[in-house]
């Protein structure tokens, strides 16, 4: 499984179906320079065709707005820190992908069935010790994420074992800006491994 993470424009998001991404996300999370407004991302989720899966990416939403994103773009996967999820209700239909930050894990037998595994900053390209993660990955479905680059995604496959990766800043020519040669050289670099 391959997400392409923090897409913001209709060209980037054929881009990556195109090239075969399996989950596209779109983010939510007024800091980072790949956010996007409710009506903005209703048009770009709209463009992705069914089988792909489309994921809301915040980072401590306040309650109210994460309802109202979730309830106005109808995604099918909502991704947030693990904490998060002790104070959002979701929606029938729409799945949880909690994000444990490395060296945030007191007990691997309490992970989640599925979740994303990155570094303490998100979006911000820093590569996870993958021998730990490797260790981690052997319990539920574990997305990869941090530091992830074409050059480099099949070697940390090979290592890890995850169940999925997920890149954003790698794919990019500049913040926020999608590279379409780029998402087509990592998800073609991470279905070979």
């Amino acid at each position: 499984m391959v997400k392409i993470c923090g897409l913001t424009d209709a060209d980037n998001v054929a881009a990556a179906v195109r090239a075969g991404a399996d989950a596209v996300g779109f983010v939510f999370y007024e800091k980072s320079p790949r956010n996007l407004d409710i009506a903005r991302a209703i048009e770009l989720m709209s463009a992705v065709p069914e089988g792909v899966i489309r994921v809301a990416v915040m980072l401590h939403p306040d309650a109210a707005f994460c309802e109202q994103v979730l309830s106005a773009t109808k995604p099918d996967v909502l991704q947030t820190d693990a904490a998060d999820f002790d104070y959002i209700a979701l929606p029938d239909g729409v799945a949880a992908w909690p994000v444990i930050r490395e060296n945030a894990i007191s007990d691997i037998e309490k992970l989640p069935e599925q979740y994303l595994y990155e570094g303490a900053g998100s979006g911000k390209g820093e590569t996870v010790d993958w021998a730990r993660a490797s260790d981690i990955a052997t319990r539920g479905r574990m997305i990869l994420a941090g530091g992830l680059t074409s050059s480099n995604v099949a070697t940390a496959i090979q290592q890890v074992r995850p169940w999925g990766v997920d890149v954003s800043s790698a794919v990019e020519s500049a913040p926020g800006q999608k590279d379409p040669n780029k998402i087509q050289e990592f998800i073609a670099a991470a279905k070979v491994a």
